[in-house]
């Protein structure tokens, strides 16, 4: 898929060596000369990545990057004609990922961004395994938080083990007993009815009407799947 980076800088002339350059790459360029005309791109386009001059008109860097952050995360490098750390660390204090220091060599340039393009993709496959998603239903693995639209469904650690279970397995049918087994353990001294309830339990927590569920479902004879 071809990434998309925002240059913004007043100079017309580093916007379009930039623009060039990186359009050799197969990279969609956009370009903004003020800090407003940035904010309005990013507000309308999430961009693999933002390459963000400090010294702006109408809006400086600085700026532009803090309110970026309100509403999205995604990576800005700055560019600063300053050398004093100061300029450095504020830039990354305000949200910044990385910074270039002008005079810069283009190709530096491009191996930065790349860096970061192949940091995020990584990031974003690695979010992407720990979170189930069907629907409004957002089921996050690693910190066992389950949301249904804006509202968080609290589920006890057994309810999520469940859910998680069938919800990784979409249409795989388990057993009464399978699933006793695989989330309470073989040495549990309960029986089936224990899914039984859990599932219940599970349905009036997570469908807006259990008797006629949305996630999971019953194949009657054999046991429970999640429905993809």
């Amino acid at each position: 898929m071809q990434k998309k980076v925002l240059v913004v800088d007043d100079e017309k002339l580093i916007v379009k060596g930039i623009r060039f350059s990186l359009e050799q790459d197969d990279m969609r360029v956009d370009c903004a000369y003020d800090g407003e005309e940035a904010l309005a791109y990013a507000k309308k386009c999430e961009y693999d990545l933002v390459l963000l001059d400090v010294m702006l008109p109408k809006k400086d860097g600085f700026t532009v990057c803090q309110e970026i952050r309100e509403f999205s995360d995604m990576p800005i490098v700055m560019l600063t004609a300053k050398s004093e750390d100061m300029d450095k660390i504020l830039g990354l204090e305000y949200g910044a990922d990385d910074y270039i220091t002008k005079p810069f060599n283009i190709l530096e340039v491009k191996a930065r961004i790349k860096a970061i393009m192949r940091r995020t993709s990584k990031q974003q496959m690695m979010e992407n395994l720990n979170v189930i998603t069907k629907g409004d239903m957002r089921i996050d693995c690693e910190s066992r938080r389950v949301r249904i639209g804006d509202t968080e469904i609290n589920l006890t650690a057994k309810e999520f083990d469940v859910l998680e279970l069938l919800a990784k397995h979409p249409d795989k049918v388990y057993s009464r007993d399978v699933l006793l087994e695989t989330v309470w353990g073989h040495d549990y001294p309960g029986d089936a009815r224990t899914v039984d309830v859990h599932i219940r339990r599970l349905r009036e927590k997570i469908e807006k009407s259990p008797s006629e569920p949305v996630y999971i479902h019953t194949k009657w004879g054999v046991g429970y799947y999640f429905q993809a």
